[in-house]
């Protein structure tokens, strides 16, 4: 048997180089990763719309205005750019060009003043049991909070909650028009 007879020394060198490595990683993650007071992990960094028979759900709703606020006097500055970047969210859902397909959600190219649940489309039985159009009311009311305004519906999708990025969305949406529809 060849014994090494420093063998115990290089032991206990790589315990020593594997403690100091972990001292200074540490150190160095410290200083990149500083955190300035105590991290508060009680609040969800994404909140995932949940039905509304749900404890959390209701503490949410306590917390959140009624409803949403009346966005039609802010249509007439709204931003159709702006609508096209908030849009962004809807599109692994939705699709907006004429004639374009159905994905999880219906093709939303020319949806305002459309009838609810007209496209050709398997809608939920609430959605097809709605009257009337999507008018900028009705599209303010459904982008706020989807399961509010039509519980039941399939839409996972928690809503659009600041008043100038659902007003930029819906003057986007009445963008996608051959005939846009005239602004309130």
């Amino acid at each position: 048997m060849n014994s090494d007879p420093l063998l115990i020394n290089k032991l206990a060198a790589a315990v020593l180089v594997a403690g100091l490595l972990g001292m200074v990683s540490a150190e160095i993650a410290g200083g990149l990763f500083h955190i300035e007071g105590d991290i508060d992990i009680s609040e969800q960094a994404f909140v995932i719309a949940t039905p509304s028979n749900d404890a959390g759900a209701t503490e949410m709703a306590e917390e959140e205005p009624a409803g949403p606020t009346d966005i039609l006097p802010m249509l007439a500055t709204a931003s159709v750019e702006e609508g096209a970047n908030v849009a962004r969210k809807c599109q692994s859902c939705h699709t907006f060009e004429a004639g374009g397909p159905a994905r999880t959600g219906p093709n939303l190219y020319n949806i305002v003043n459309a009838d609810i649940a007209a496209a050709d489309f398997a809608y939920s039985d609430v959605l097809n049991g709605m009257e009337g159009v999507w008018d900028y009311e009705a599209l303010n009311g459904f982008l706020y909070a989807p399961a509010d305004y039509s519980p039941g519906t399939r839409m996972s999708f928690r809503g659009v909650r600041n008043d100038q990025d659902r007003a930029d969305l819906i003057v986007y949406l009445r963008s996608l028009s051959d005939s846009p529809a005239p602004l309130p």
